[in-house]
């Protein structure tokens, strides 16, 4: 629409003064520049918020790991419970990775919730009566284990910020005006002038893409906490495993 406008519209005020198609050249080529280089920091941003989240999910994994192997260091019935508790936080946690409706991530959340309230309860009790170094180092871990539920979290909500969006849009339209504007041979080349509005158009969708955590093509896997979820339930991987047999 932009560049029909700049053709379809502004065109009939162009005149065919040589310095005045200079100065659209330089107006032109300043204009491309500068959208070049918003994009390109667009999309650095979003490469750069794409990069955390998966590090983050990471790191989540290796904190659940470690605090499943700590609870071994606690009485024998709160460290199975303590187990049998991590490993449905670690389903909550798998179960936030994957795609549902707006209801469902609520119910999620407040699982996930639930759960947290329930091992920190545990670690409470344990810690009060016994202050010894090795529940202390149980404790911590858990704690790590909920900071680093809280980092993914924040880093999901990290997106780029709509006042980016919107001075990129504009841009991308002004210099779809521009090409519109000085094409003078725009109806006998409309598919070679629809190029760059088309490229313009997919550099906005991968963008868009890659800084959205769950939608579109490229998301965030639970890669690492379902190798967790499988490193923890062998037997029934193996059962599983038999039975397809």
């Amino acid at each position: 629409m932009a560049v029909w406008f700049g053709n379809a519209i502004l065109s009939r005020y162009r005149t065919k003064d040589t310095e005045t198609s200079e100065d659209l050249g330089i107006i032109q080529t300043a204009t491309l520049t500068l959208l070049a280089l918003i994009i390109g920091f667009t999309f650095s941003m979003a490469i750069d918020r794409h990069d955390q989240r998966e590090l983050l999910e990471e790191s989540e994994a290796n904190a659940i790991g470690t605090e499943y192997l700590r609870a071994d260091l606690l009485p024998p019935k709160l460290a199975t419970s303590t187990q049998d508790l991590l490993k449905q936080y670690l389903d909550q946690r798998i179960l936030f990775y994957s795609r549902h409706s707006q209801d469902k991530a609520q119910e999620i959340q407040q699982k996930t919730d639930a759960i947290q309230q329930k091992l920190w309860n545990d670690m409470l009790l344990i810690a009060r009566a016994n202050q010894s170094p090795t529940i202390t180092l149980v404790v911590s871990g858990m704690n790590d284990v909920f900071n680093s539920q809280g980092y993914v979290q924040a880093a999901w909500w990290n997106r780029i910020p709509n006042t980016a969006w919107a001075l990129m849009t504009a841009i991308a339209i002004c210099a779809n005006i521009l090409v519109g504007f000085g094409a003078r041979n725009f109806k006998k080349n409309v598919a070679l002038f629809m190029i760059f509005p088309f490229v313009i158009a997919v550099s906005f969708f991968l963008i868009a893409d890659i800084d959205s955590p769950k939608g579109g093509v490229i998301r965030i896997e639970a890669r690492n906490l379902i190798t967790l979820k499988n490193a923890l339930n062998p037997q029934k991987i193996q059962s599983s495993s038999q039975g397809t047999n």
